[in-house]
């Protein structure tokens, strides 16, 4: 009960930040922020936007389980939904990372694009842990 705090009528699940899922969505954000502050000082809007998209996604998730929402919106199936954005973010950003190191002309360009390597590599770990606990014959709030 000590990993469980109220705000208001919210409940938080501090725990969620203690265990696997929630550190590699921590790691996640924090590569990627790595990844965003080395392309906006190589000015390079393209960059910029997809790893600012792919933040905001992760942190949207890291908040939906932190806060329980995943409990009360019980119309999706989030964790198929986390597996399907963990794969697609991880073909999407290894693409614009292949890019930027192609076409790099700024060093943080590249540095970018390998930091990104690693936020791809994080969400292939993060999407296949997640799938291998999914099970679909069980109830929702089982997996």
């Amino acid at each position: 009960m000590a990993d469980k705090q109220y705000i208001g009528a919210m409940e938080i699940d501090l725990a969620y930040l203690k265990n696997k899922r929630g550190l590699l969505k921590i790691a996640e954000m924090v590569v990627l922020f790595v990844a965003f502050v080395c392309f906006a000082v190589a000015v390079r809007p393209l960059y910029i936007a997809a790893t600012c998209v792919e933040f905001i996604i992760t942190l949207a998730l890291v908040l939906l389980y932190l806060l329980k929402l995943n409990k009360a919106f019980t119309f999706f199936f989030w964790p198929l939904i986390d597996v399907f954005n963990s794969f697609s973010a991880a073909a999407f950003i290894c693409i614009i990372s292949i890019m930027a190191i192609s076409t790099y002309t700024v060093m943080s360009t590249l540095v970018g694009g390998v930091v990104s390597f690693v936020a791809v590599v994080l969400w292939c770990v993060d999407g296949y842990y997640l799938f291998r606990k999914i099970t679909f014959n069980q109830p929702r709030g089982v997996a």
